[in-house]
């Protein structure tokens, strides 16, 4: 199933956006095979950002491992590991040293700072990566301090996400060159770059650089959250003047009285105008009706109730596997549709993976007594 079929991935275990790009690349079809430490965690069912792989359990500094590493890769058409620079060469498993054996081999590395850089040896998390690009300053309200966006920016969206595309990049580059080549994703260089329309507006004087002052900052009036009588929330967002207008009709306010709501001078007392509104009512009362309209407004849901909406539900973008409710595989394909797989335990699939990849029985045996593979459970 999916797109990707066919399609083989070394991933060495990891945490945060290298997992994130294996799911992504797990839910496309292809066959993702997770490298784990014997003493790594355990796996759980429920851990659905490992879905889709089969888990081989390897210590990586036990003789023969790294050979073993290195056959593996021989059939593989992309690795994608996350670890510090040079902890790969270090173990022997440098890109030079894993293309030597594989030169069609795609070898994605995923980093914080990148391969290189001042801070290259230097640990970070999301919060730190996107202090450095301008997005977490950027996100706020007016007068108060940035507020961390989950870790979607830079673990997700700028890290595993550009990871997966970056991988597939490459591999669509080797059909045509028969060879591979390293992807250097960073977490800094992605959330830089989904911060590209953001700059764009600040170099064409459409952006003030301070928090809370913008159209898309929560400063609009129409771009924003606002408390309903339940003390549930809204989402509003109608920027264009017919999408406002339907809102306000809606709402029981006449359009016309807003015709200067583009001037900043007038946002605050058009927020406490439709602030006053919004409290008139309770949440799902407003979400009865805005629902199919063109108004942009929408009910806030939390973690519980987001998989229940109707349209989430009509679309099936929650799914339910191993007893736990999580996002299906996006997007859609109409032939080879994408199917989330359970996650494994680790090194479930240890001795199948091995020797499917080309590894005999006598071979398998030799690395666990040599301390490579844990004894079987």
């Amino acid at each position: 199933m999916g797109p990707l079929k066919g399609l083989r991935v070394l991933e060495f275990a990891g945490i945060g956006p290298g997992p994130f790009c294996g799911m992504v690349l797990a839910d496309l079809g292809a066959e993702v095979v997770r490298l784990d430490r014997p003493d790594g965690p355990p796996g759980s069912r429920k851990d659905f950002v490992g879905r889709g792989r089969r888990s081989v359990a390897l210590d990586l500094k036990a003789p023969g491992a790294t050979d073993a590493v290195l056959r593996l890769a021989e059939r593989a058409d992309a690795l994608i590991e996350g670890f510090r620079p040079g902890v790969m060469e270090r173990l022997g498993l440098g890109p030079d040293v894993c293309r030597a054996r594989n030169p069609r081999l795609v070898y994605g590395r995923m980093t914080g700072w990148g391969q290189d850089g001042p801070l290259a040896q230097a640990a970070g998390h999301d919060i730190t990566y996107i202090a450095l690009t301008g997005a977490l300053w950027s996100i706020g309200r007016a007068g108060e301090r940035p507020v961390p966006p989950l870790n979607l920016v830079g673990d997700y969206g700028g890290g595993g996400m550009l990871l997966a595309v970056g991988v597939l990049a490459a591999l669509l580059e080797a059909k045509t060159s028969g060879r591979g080549q390293v992807v250097d994703a960073a977490m800094v260089d992605g959330a830089a770059l989904l911060m590209a329309p953001t700059y764009a507006m600040l170099a064409r004087g459409r952006w003030r650089n301070e928090r809370g002052a913008n159209m898309l900052d929560g400063a609009a009036p129409w771009y924003d959250t606002y408390e309903c009588a339940d003390g549930r929330w809204v989402a509003a967002g109608p920027i264009e003047p017919q999408f406002f207008a339907a809102m306000a009709g809606k709402m029981g306010l006449d359009p016309a009285r807003f015709s200067g709501r583009m001037d900043p001078a007038n946002w605050p007392a058009l927020r406490e105008e439709l602030a006053a509104a919004f409290r008139a009512r309770a949440r799902d009362e407003w979400a009865a009706v805005f629902e199919g309209t063109d108004a942009c407004v929408a009910p806030v849901l939390d973690l519980e109730e987001a998989p229940s909406h109707p349209h989430n539900a009509a679309r099936g973008v929650f799914t339910e596997r191993e007893g736990a409710v999580q996002p299906a595989p996006a997007p859609r394909f109409d032939r080879t549709p994408a199917e989330p797989g359970s996650p494994p335990l680790r090194g479930e699939h240890t001795e199948a993976v091995l020797a499917e990849w080309g590894f005999a029985a006598p071979e398998i045996a030799a690395l666990r007594e040599a301390g490579a593979l844990p004894a079987p459970a």
